[in-house]
């Protein structure tokens, strides 16, 4: 379970700075972090991240195919982790 925390608490770091570097990239006219590498991340368990660097950078919001996978992640992840927090318990 730690290994699962602190691969969670990474993840999501690591996301985030992507989407902040990808909207400053964005800002410059300079190359992009690839749309594929952003869902993946946030697929891997970086939804958090993900959804907090859309909102705090304000990146991608409008974009459904995004919010939608995004959203559909983080659900997905809450729920996984609320289930192993039970399991451990």
């Amino acid at each position: 379970m730690k290994y699962l925390i602190i691969y969670l608490i990474l993840i999501n770091i690591i996301t985030f700075i992507a989407y902040g570097t990808d909207k400053a990239a964005a800002k410059a006219h300079a190359p992009r972090v690839r749309i594929s590498t952003l869902l993946i991340l946030a697929a891997i368990g970086g939804s958090a991240g993900a959804f907090s660097g859309m909102l705090i950078f304000r990146h991608k919001t409008k974009k459904w195919y995004f919010v939608f996978p995004v959203s559909l992640f983080l659900l997905i992840h809450i729920v996984v982790v609320a289930v192993l927090i039970g399991l451990f318990l």
